[in-house]
C-alpha cells in the first residue's frame, strides 16, 4: 500500500474522487426519492472514514456492514477504502450463529448495521463488544452503538490510502463445500476489471439508470449494476428491498434503464397482473442468472421489455461476477446457453486430469485473468486446491459448443441455488449432525417454481432414538438463516454410498 494521493492508484474510493472532481452535481444514488450527488457522496465518506479511523481503524482491517440496501451502504464501503480498510458485505438473511462466525473468521475491527438489523446484530456480538466499532444507521442509536451521524461529525480525516492492485478492497462470504462458509478476496484490481469489461461488454455511460432492487450483499445487484455504473458516473435507483410491483413502478416513473434481477425476481414480475400492458419500454439492458428458460418465457419477457437485451449471465463471487453472457442475437437460437466470456476472462473446459476438453465435450469451467480473485481468506489451502493449475476452477461442470457458446450442466461441488442464493449442502448437513439423533444426513436441492431449488434433507437416525422432520427443521432454523433451512425432511435407514463410502446424491436427486 502507498500512501500517496489517491489519484494515482487503483483505491475504488478514487473512482468516487475522480466523479466528485469532474460531475460533483450528478447523482450517484437515489434512495426513497431522495438523491445523493457525487460530491456529496465523497464528503459523506470522508466524513465517515474520519469517524473511523479517530476509533482505531486503519488499513487492511476488516470493516463488516449488515444492511439493507439504502445510500450508507454504498458510503460505508467507500469510506472503508478511502482508509485502506476490507469492506465485508454480510447477508442480512443469516441467522445469529452464522453471523458471529464471519465476524470472528474475518477478524472484524468495526460493524456498520441497519437501524432494523440491531437485534440480529446484538445477538452476534454478544461478547464481542470491546473488540469491534459498532456503528448504527440511525439518529440516534440504541445502547452500546454510535449513530453514523456522530462518526461523520468527528475531526478532519487523514490522507487518503494508496492502493495497490493486488490489495483487497472486499471481503464476501460465499457458501463453501466444507460446512463453513470461505472468505473470498477481492482486490482493488478485479473491480477496475470487471468494471472495464462490463462498461464494454454494454455501454455504460454517465447517461445510464440503473435499478438496484436485490440485495447489495450481493455480487447481482451490488456488482452487475451499481458498481458498474458508479465507474461510468451514471445514476443508479436503490431500493430498500425487493418488491416486484415496486420494481415495475419504477421503471415506469423513472425510465430505468438497466437492471440485475434473479431468476426467481424475473419470475416474481412476469407474474404480476397486466404486466404485458405496462410501459417497460425505456429498459435496454437485463442482466440475468444464467437459468435456462423456455422459449414462451422468453417470447413474454421480449413483449414485455420491447427494447431490452436479456443478458443471461454466468459468474461467482470469486470472479466480481458476470464472466459470461449471451448476446441479444442469440437468445432463441442458444437457448439454454449463459454466452461467450467477457473482456478480460479466458474460459476452458478441463476433464479430471487437468486437459483441455474440445467444443462437445463435457467437463469442469476453469477460469483466469485479471478479475479473478487472489484466494481465500485465511485459507491457504483452499486457495491452492481453487488454483490448481493455474486456473480457477468453479466447480461447475460445462460444455462449449463449436461456436464457444456455455451451457452449464450439472454442478461439481454440493451446492443448490435458490433465489439467486448459493447454498451448500455440506453447511446444512453440519448442522443436522449436530442433533444429538442424527447419525447421518445428506441434503440437496429439490426443483422448485418459485426458487429455483429449495434444500432437501434425508436423514438416518442413531439406534433407538427419535425425532420428527418438525425438530430437525426447528433445529436448524435456530442455527441458519431461513433460505438454508430444509423444506422437507426424510428419513431413511441409510444413506446410499459407493464402494468407496461416498454419499450417492445422484440417487437421492431421483427420489424427489
Amino acid at each position: 500500500m502507498r500512501e500517496d494521493t489517491i489519484h494515482s492508484d487503483v483505491n475504488w474510493y478514487g473512482v468516487l474522487a475522480h466523479h466528485a472532481t469532474v460531475t460533483p452535481d450528478k447523482a450517484v444514488a437515489i434512495f426513497e426519492s431522495k438523491s445523493v450527488t457525487y460530491g456529496e457522496m465523497a464528503v459523506r465518506a470522508t466524513s465517515l472514514a474520519a469517524g473511523l479511523h479517530e476509533r482505531g481503524i486503519e488499513s487492511g482491517d476488516v470493516v463488516a456492514l449488515l444492511s439493507y440496501n439504502s445510500t450508507e451502504f454504498l458510503e460505508t464501503i467507500f469510506a472503508a477504502n478511502y482508509l485502506g480498510a476490507i469492506i465485508m458485505p454480510i447477508n442480512w438473511r443469516l441467522a445469529a450463529p452464522e453471523v458471529r462466525y464471519l465476524l470472528e473468521h474475518s477478524e472484524a475491527r468495526a460493524l456498520v448495521c441497519d437501524e432494523a438489523l440491531i437485534p440480529l446484530a446484538d445477538k452476534a456480538t454478544t461478547g464481542l463488544e470491546t473488540k469491534l466499532v459498532r456503528a448504527c444507521v440511525s439518529i440516534q442509536a440504541p445502547d452500546g452503538w454510535i449513530p453514523l451521524a456522530e462518526l461523520r461529525s468527528g475531526s478532519p480525516a487523514p490522507p487518503a490510502v494508496g492502493m495497490a492492485g493486488d490489495d483487497i478492497h472486499r471481503l464476501m462470504y460465499t457458501s463453501g463445500t466444507t460446512g463453513r462458509p470461505k472468505g473470498v478476496m477481492l482486490t482493488h484490481a478485479n473491480l477496475a476489471w470487471k468494471n472495464l469489461a462490463h462498461i464494454v461488454q454494454f455501454g455504460f455511460t454517465s447517461s445510464d439508470l440503473g435499478l438496484a432492487c436485490g440485495p447489495l450483499y450481493h455480487v447481482g445487484a451490488l456488482d452487475l449494476t451499481t458498481t458498474s455504473l458508479v465507474a461510468a458516473g451514471a445514476t443508479t435507483i436503490i431500493h430498500r428491498s425487493f418488491e416486484a410491483s415496486a420494481v415495475v413502478e419504477e421503471i415506469e416513473r423513472s425510465t430505468v434503464t438497466t437492471v440485475w434481477l434473479a431468476p426467481a425476481m424475473v419470475n416474481a414480475i412476469m407474474a404480476l397482473p397486466d404486466i404485458e400492458k405496462r410501459d417497460l419500454a425505456s429498459v435496454r439492458l437485463i442482466i440475468n442468472g444464467g437459468e435456462k428458460m423456455p422459449i414462451p418465457l422468453i417470447e413474454r419477457l421480449q413483449r414485455t421489455f420491447p427494447f431490452a437485451w436479456f443478458a443471461d449471465a454466468y459468474g461467482l463471487t470469486e470472479t466480481v461476477s458476470g464472466d459470461t453472457f449471451l448476446d441479444r442475437d442469440s437468445i432463441v437460437t442458444k437457448l439454454g446457453s449463459v454466452g461467450r466470456p467477457c473482456l478480460y476472462v479466458e474460459l476452458d473446459i478441463w476433464d479430471d486430469e487437468g486437459k483441455s476438453l474440445p467444443a462437445g465435450e463435457r467437463g469442469e469451467v476453469v477460469l483466469r485473468g485479471p478479475k479473478v480473485f487472489k484466494g481465500y481468506w485465511r485459507d491457504p489451502e483452499a486457495t491452492a486446491t481453487a488454483f490448481a493449475g493455474g486456473w480457477f476452477h468453479t466447480g461447475d461442470i460445462g460444455v462449449r459448443d463449436e461456436d464457444g457458446y456455455l451451457f452449464i450442466v450439472d454442478r461439481l461441488k454440493d451446492m443448490i441455488l435458490s433465489g439467486g442464493e448459493n447454498v451448500a449442502g455440506s453447511e446444512i448437513e453440519r448442522v443436522l449432525y449436530e442433533h444429538p439423533a442424527v447419525l447421518e444426513a445428506a441434503v440437496i436441492g429439490r426443483p422448485d417454481d418459485r426458487w429455483g431449488e429449495v434444500p432437501v434433507a434425508f436423514v438416518a437416525l442413531r439406534p433407538d432414538a427419535t425425532a420428527t422432520a418438525a425438530e430437525l427443521v426447528e433445529h436448524c432454523g435456530g442455527q441458519l438463516a431461513r433460505f438454508k433451512v430444509p423444506k422437507e425432511v426424510s428419513f431413511v435407514d441409510a444413506l446410499p454410498r459407493n464402494p468407496s463410502g461416498k454419499v450417492l446424491k445422484r440417487e437421492l436427486r431421483d427420489r424427489v
